[in-house]
């Protein structure tokens, strides 16, 4: 009897620890890991945060992905509002479109760039955000703007994109940073398009003109001293330092000022313009067909308002486009297949109504688009976007929001979801945005777009990029009109790769360097 009551001993003794054991193990098979940072009292996430800044997008998107319902929240530090952070199409929806009016820029964000950027569009709510959507909405679907944004970009291909590289591939020993290029030519291009405006920031004989490349710069340092804003500890830090007109906070506001005098004293030219025209011409309308004449003309003639809603539009179109257009050439660097492809889509015959209109020609580059949205699926120009809550709710998800608690989906994420793009998804393979046309076999090309809640690298819901076709334009015009001529080859070590970094936008740290390499028989 003895020996039977030890037995049973030792097995319990054993049992209840393999129990645990089996059990440890079926839960790592059942339940993915993650990687959730661990929340301290009153400094919540931030070491964690602070150790992974140099990777936050990647960071982040790594846990995210690795949850079962593509959402976690993330604790910062005192003063600083909970964070949660989605990758899940459903939530993203409810947030952008079914609850839209339950998710808002916020006093976090608002506060921290009204600086810089005021109550224009990119930083405004409620009904300033809505006015000035009105008015810039009917603005961007005129056909004469189109059109203009068709001339300015052409003209800034042919008369200074192309004669840059023209003369890099003339010297083969030289090397262009081509993200830096690809900033310039899009600064120039989005000054144009919205304030009528030419920088000459991308030059192929000389350096721009004195109080132009200051404006640049200055733009660059507002940028970048903003966004530091949201780097701080807490909120308080930065608040402090403004109070004391002292460090970063000091240098922003000679920024800001410059940014903003200069663009006052554009204003002011444009308004002296349009007036000598009414005057001359009472009963025509203006030549001038930027976005800062259609507002004044229009009867929005208060400075500050004209001032914030043209700074926002240069932000929104300055490093967007740059960015996409920077990872496009670098992956396409590495698939020659894709590279051929987009060559043969180019170089095809056209007719001659479709070379005099660049609406026309790029509305038939199907193989490109699908190209550029697989470029900025693995590489989105804005690879996170926030917002907060106005009151309580609840995601589809099931996840809890309070009041005042902010929300970011994350697009570099969600274009990393194997669910939704596959086990593939690391690769760049345009031709998951495309079908053969009815016949098959070696049929035309048609693109096949995703939901802008599953794909969100122009937003979606009623915040939806309103520069989305001209973005296209843009980029479609420059790819075409680059590698019909060129090559681009990066001068990288093999094996190599880029760095994705998140400043306002995304950039590829320490530049592109590339050497750039002229097509026989062009």
């Amino acid at each position: 009897m003895m020996y039977i009551n030890f037995l049973n001993s030792i097995i319990f003794c054993i049992a209840i620890p393999l129990f645990f054991f089996i059990l440890s193990i079926f839960k790592t098979l059942i339940i993915p890991p993650t990687n959730l940072p661990k929340s301290y009292p009153v400094f919540g996430s931030f070491f964690t945060i602070l150790k992974n800044r140099h990777r936050y997008v990647q960071w982040t998107a790594e846990i995210v992905t690795s949850t079962p319902n593509l959402t976690f929240s993330l604790h910062r530090s005192i003063g600083s509002p909970l964070l949660v952070i989605t990758a899940n199409a459903a939530n993203v929806r409810h947030i952008l479109k079914s609850n839209f009016n339950n998710y808002v820029k916020g006093d976090y964000f608002t506060t921290n760039m009204r600086d810089f950027l005021g109550d224009g569009i990119f930083n405004a709510d409620g009904d300033t955000w809505k006015f000035q959507r009105q008015v810039s909405s009917h603005e961007f679907n005129t056909k004469s703007l189109r059109k203009f944004v068709e001339t300015a970009v052409d003209s800034e291909i042919s008369g200074r994109l192309i004669p840059v590289m023209k003369l890099a591939a003339g010297d083969k020993t030289h090397q262009l940073d081509f993200q830096d290029i690809l900033q310039r030519f899009a600064f120039d291009n989005i000054c144009r398009i919205a304030f009528g405006y030419d920088p000459a920031y991308l030059s192929p004989s000389s350096s721009p003109p004195p109080e132009e490349e200051k404006f640049a710069a200055a733009f660059q340092e507002a940028i970048e001293l903003s966004r530091q804003r949201f780097a701080s500890i807490t909120p308080y830090y930065w608040k402090i330092k403004k109070a004391l007109n002292f460090g970063s906070e000091k240098q922003l506001k000679i920024a800001v000022d410059q940014v903003r005098e200069f663009a006052k004293e554009i204003i002011n030219q444009k308004k002296k313009q349009l007036l000598i025209h009414t005057e001359k011409s009472p009963s025509s309308s203006s030549d001038d067909e930027d976005i800062l004449s259609r507002f004044l003309v229009s009867g929005h003639s208060d400075e500050d308002f004209v001032a914030d809603i043209v700074i926002s539009f240069i932000l929104a179109g300055r490093d967007t486009t740059s960015a996409a257009l920077t990872w496009f050439f670098w992956l396409l660097s590495k698939n020659p297949k894709v590279e051929a492809e987009i060559l043969i889509e180019v170089n095809k015959e056209r007719s001659p109504s479709e070379l005099s209109s660049a609406y026309d020609e790029v509305k038939d580059m199907v193989y490109t688009h699908a190209c550029l949205c697989e470029a900025m699926r693995l590489y989105p120009p804005v690879p996170v976007d926030t917002k907060a809550a106005l009151n309580d709710d609840v995601l589809p998800d099931g996840t809890v929001v309070k009041k005042g608690m902010r929300v970011c989906y994350h697009p570099y994420a969600m274009g990393r979801v194997e669910e939704v793009w596959g086990g593939d998804w690391a690769e760049f393979r345009p031709e998951r945005w495309l079908e053969r046309e009815e016949g098959g076999g070696a049929g035309k090309w048609k693109f096949v777009g995703r939901d802008s809640c599953t794909y969100t690298v122009f937003q979606a819901g009623p915040r939806i990029c309103l520069g989305r076709e001209m973005a296209f334009i843009q980029m479609k015009r420059v790819v075409a009109g680059v590698l019909r001529r060129f090559r681009v080859v990066p001068v990288v070590w093999d094996g190599v790769e880029p760095v994705y970094v998140m400043d306002f936008t995304a950039k590829m740290k320490g530049g592109f360097p590339v050497k750039i390499i002229e097509r026989e028989g062009v």
